[in-house]
């Protein structure tokens, strides 16, 4: 009889986890990579091109009649809760909402994620500084007659409505789990849509105003996001490994 050897139990389960399983774990529900860059693109280009659009014939650009009809259907000057709404939204979308990604800046750096607080600090200053405030200068396009809010020059695109899709972005990246991410997306569109709306409601921009806006915001973001993915999954695996090691220490 053969003396066949023992066959020996699998040890792979008794190794320890490379570190590049806890990379996968951290990066688990995170977007693909090359969809994200599409989209980003995608959307950042459904702002630049109505730029182009716009900037060939500011005063009648080939939306024109659309934007009117809209501006008439949003009618005016208006009172009431909605007027409250508009207002509390146009507030948010200024100095107000300027002290939010300030605050989660300063948590960030307090916590000592530099990543994040990179992530933030180059998405929001490029996006607001460079592509919003670039794309208004390149186009200068004459707002609405009459707004009910002050308002500074450039009506495309809405400033209001890029900051409320790019805040959405960042918060959902930073803050939010990728497991409740999708309910989160949804809220922060509800929102970005009453954004554009309340521009439109005050008469401080045209429709094609706040739609290049909210696509310029949420170009920038993704674009960012994509760029800093590898480096924000890494963040996120030392932190999951540094709450492992605490959690052991204290039951051991």
């Amino acid at each position: 009889m053969s003396a066949n050897p023992t066959t020996a139990p699998d040890d792979r389960r008794h190794r320890p986890r490379r570190a590049g399983g806890t990379d996968r774990r951290a990066g688990s529900g995170a977007p693909r990579c090359r969809g994200v860059l599409i989209a980003g693109l995608l959307l950042l280009g459904a702002a630049v091109l109505p730029a182009l659009v716009v900037r060939s014939d500011v005063a009648d650009p080939p939306f024109q009649g659309l934007d009117d009809r809209w501006l008439i259907w949003m009618g005016g000057p208006h009172e009431g809760i909605y007027q409250a709404a508009a207002t509390a939204l146009d507030l948010f979308g200024g100095p107000v909402g300027a002290l939010l990604p300030l605050s989660l800046l300063i948590l960030l750096l307090v916590r000592r994620r530099w990543v994040s607080a990179g992530f933030l600090l180059a998405a929001d200053l490029g996006g607001n500084m460079l592509v919003i405030q670039g794309l208004k200068h390149l186009v200068d396009r004459p707002r609405p007659d009459h707004p009910l809010v002050r308002v500074d020059h450039g009506s495309f695109p809405s400033g209001h409505a890029a900051t409320a899709a790019l805040l959405v972005v960042l918060l959902g990246v930073i803050l939010v789990p990728a497991a409740r991410r999708r309910p989160w997306w949804i809220g922060g569109t509800a929102f970005t849509l009453a954004m554009m709306w309340s521009r439109t409601w005050l008469h401080a921009h045209w429709l094609s105003d706040t739609v290049a806006g909210a696509a310029a915001g949420a170009g920038v973001g993704l674009l960012a996001w994509w760029l800093f993915h590898p480096a924000l999954a890494r963040e996120r695996a030392r932190a999951h490994d540094r709450r492992g090691a605490a959690a052991g220490a204290g039951t051991a």
